[in-house]
């Protein structure tokens, strides 16, 4: 018996456009972000292909990230294992900051062609982002687990153009192989939306692995 269907049907009906309308802010933030994040390593890359000595300034590029991070960012060093910890025991709202600042350290690896995942930013902007939401609605910790899996998923879905398997990330991101069902829902239209809006923007995905953030 699914959730649904032990509830009154206004109830139903109720929580459903409730998930509904939450699905769709997230894969909005989410879709929105990715593509200011696929136009940025875009012009990035162009322009480290321009200047293929940009390589020399790999020290550089590693020296400003940790000195960001070090005076900017120490609430949000821990990266995805902050993210991934929220969703697993949910205390603390995550820094807005870590998705400007992840977003800021993908883009300085890009141009000084350092070579790291794009997972990592997806996690953390899609984390961070998400949790805001629960913070203006002031949604309890068991709800809060559900937004914050929706915008991971939502996330790696419009960065990847892989809706599908944005959703399935989000639901296991706890556990390999043991998925959320509860968040089903809401992880679908998230990453359905998210990279619906990313194509909007007129932003196109590449399914190979590429350089982005560090963390």
């Amino acid at each position: 018996m699914t959730k649904w269907s032990r509830l009154e049907p206004a109830q139903a009906i109720s929580d459903l456009l409730k998930w509904l309308t939450i699905g769709w802010a997230i894969g909005i933030l989410a879709g929105t972000a990715s593509a200011a994040l696929l136009a940025t390593l875009e012009w990035a890359t162009q322009w480290r292909e321009s200047h293929r000595w940009s390589w020399l300034l790999l020290p550089v590029g590693g020296l400003i990230s940790g000195l960001i991070y070090h005076y900017l960012g120490r609430s949000v060093a821990a990266g995805n294992n902050l993210a991934i910890a929220q969703i697993h025991d949910p205390r603390t709202v995550i820094p807005l900051r870590m998705a400007p600042l992840v977003f800021l350290g993908t883009t300085i690896a890009h141009v000084v062609g350092a070579s790291v995942g794009r997972e990592g930013t997806a996690v953390q902007m899609g984390a961070a982002l998400a949790d805001r939401l629960t913070l203006l609605l002031g949604l309890p910790a068991a709800e809060r687990r559900l937004v914050l899996m929706a915008g991971i998923g939502g996330r790696c879905a419009s960065v990847f153009g892989t809706p599908l398997a944005g959703m399935l990330f989000g639901l296991e991101v706890l556990a390999v192989g043991k998925l959320r069902y509860d968040g089903l829902f809401v992880c679908a239209i998230a990453a359905i939306v998210g990279d619906r809006v990313t194509l909007a923007w007129g932003l196109h995905r590449q399914l190979t692995a590429s350089r982005s953030s560090p963390n």
